[in-house]
This record gives C-alpha cells, structure tokens and sequence, in this order.
C-alpha cells in the first residue's frame, strides 16, 4: 500500500497544483477525471508502438548516439506525446468547458499525469521505494512540464484558428524535443556530464513550463475581458 501511495502522489499533487493555478472559470471535476483515466489509457498506443519497434532499452545500451537518439526521440517520445496530444485534442478540446485557453495546460496536463502515474506505478511496484523517490523529483514532474509544453499550444490553437495548424505541430513538437532530450541522456550513459546534460533538458523545460503558465494566465483574463489572442505576441522563445 506504501508502494501505491508513493507512486500515485506526485501525480495527484502536480494536478491539484495546476487546478488551483486556474483562477478564473475553473473546470468541471468530471472532465477532468476523465482526462486523466485517459492519460492512463494513453499508455496503450505508446506500449504498442515501442513494442512493435523491435527495439527495447536493452538493446540501445552501449549502440552509439544514432539507435540512442532513435529510440529516445522516435520510438519513446514520439509516440508517448502523440497519445497523449491524442487525447486531448479529441476529447476535452472539443468540450465547451475549455473556454479559456489555460484550459489547454488544465488538461494537457491531467492527460500527462494519467499516463506518469500508471507508468509509475509499474515502475515504483517493481523496483521499490528508491526508484519511487527518485522518479518523484524528476519523471513524474518532467512529464508535466511536456504537458504544460502541449497545453500551451493547445491552449492557443483553440482561440487562434488562423494558426491552429501551426499550435497543433508545436504541441506535438516541443514535449517530443524536451521529452527526447531527456530520455536520451539517461540512456546514452551514466557519467555525471550525461545526467547533467538530463538534468539540463529539465531545468529549461521547467523555466519554459513556469513562462507559459504565467503568459496564459494573462492571457486568459484578456480574453475573458473580449480582447482578441494575438499569438504572435505569445511565443515562448
């Protein structure tokens, strides 16, 4: 039970933080629960495709940076954050209740801990407490900030629909290269200029996490107040 505890809470926590960072018309429970169930449902495709890669972690091991950089960009991240762009797009995008576009990081992010917090809980309950600890301070919150990531494209395409197209590509986009980026230098090898090179992928995914939640927050009050989204005005770079 310890176990399950320690594998579910750091998804539940990211969830509840950026429910309560959504101050203005806050979304119904039911919605986004069901987001989250699909996160976890999310996982199938993703398993689907890495299985039917032919590739699994064991065999880039040692194999160089071109199968690493693959499996990392291609095979992982590719089809994680494809799943999980999936389920929000046709799903709480299509809901009246995404009315503002935080909305996308709402439930980009609720679909995001869905899948970290299954993932997790495979994870923690096969290889205990230490594994638990560690993926709480980074798997689990890097996933959000994909998340985040996608929902702030989600969020735009939703409003801009003269560049919805160009939303839905970074949506994809962004968590894929932050994902990959991540993925790969845990996988290359294990010096401490790899984990650095992890660790520094997720900082500045972070940064731009903590960036696009304060630029929607702002941009949500401006549209409540009927002034247009310009997004032009609202890259993150």
């Amino acid at each position: 039970m310890g176990l399950f505890a320690l594998a579910v809470a750091p998804g539940i926590a990211i969830c509840l933080f950026i429910y309560l960072k959504d101050r203005n018309n806050k979304e119904p429970a039911g919605l986004l629960l069901v987001s989250f169930l699909l996160g976890m449902l999310s996982t199938i495709p993703a398993v689907i495709v890495q299985l039917s890669s032919g590739i699994s972690l064991e065999d880039v091991a040692g194999q160089g940076f071109r199968q690493t950089a693959y499996f990392a960009f291609i095979v992982v991240a590719l089809s994680e954050e494809v799943s999980k762009f999936i389920m929000v797009r046709f799903y709480a995008f299509k809901k009246k209740a995404f009315d503002e576009p935080f909305d996308g990081i709402v439930y980009a992010v609720m679909v995001s801990m869905g899948f970290a917090t299954l993932e997790n809980i495979s994870y923690v309950l096969q290889y205990g407490y230490a594994t638990g600890v560690l993926r709480m301070f980074l798997s689990v919150p890097a996933h959000a900030t994909f998340g985040i990531l996608m929902g702030y494209h989600m969020g735009l395409a939703k409003f801009d629909y003269s560049d919805r197209g160009r939303h839905f590509l970074l949506a994809i986009l962004l968590p894929v290269i932050f994902h990959g980026l991540f993925d790969f230098f845990l996988m290359v090898g294990s010096s401490l200029l790899h984990i650095a090179g992890a660790l520094l992928s997720f900082y500045i995914a972070i940064r731009l996490s903590r960036k696009a939640i304060r630029m929607h927050r702002k941009l949500s009050e401006k549209y409540n107040n009927g002034e247009t989204i310009e997004s032009r005005d609202h890259n993150l770079f």
